[in-house]
């Protein structure tokens, strides 16, 4: 099993920023994927929304379209670690994060999920 821990979610006004982290740890594997997925306000967390996820073996991205420009995902190969920079945050941003692991990017949502960091975004 893969144990996701996240942190640095938070309150923050429109417009400021916020960055995720989330550690991998347990039974990894040398080719994975990790990426977030969000659950807003009164929608169910099957139904999230992909955000971002980051292909470990060969660094391939890939962006939900409602965030591409503002959010960057990243990863430190050594650490087990990905990062979700959040920039020019929107009130519509407000959701869960859920950090999830996978086999590759596209059934990410089909992999491990971690208990999920609340972000806030105030008007």
């Amino acid at each position: 099993q893969v144990q996701l821990a996240e942190s640095g979610g938070g309150l923050v006004q429109t417009g400021g920023s916020l960055r995720l982290s989330c550690a991998a740890s347990g039974r990894t594997r040398s080719t994975f994927a990790m990426g977030w997925f969000r659950q807003a306000p009164g929608k169910k967390r099957e139904n999230s929304d992909f955000v971002a996820g980051v292909d470990w073996r060969d660094g391939d991205i890939a962006y939900g379209d409602s965030v591409k420009g503002r959010f960057t995902i990243s990863r430190d190969s050594a650490k087990n670690t990905v990062y979700l920079q959040m920039n020019s945050l929107k009130p519509e941003d407000t959701a869960v994060y859920y950090c999830t692991f996978g086999d590759d990017i596209v059934t990410l949502y089909f992999g491990s999920w971690g208990q999920g960091t609340q972000v806030t975004v105030s008007s």
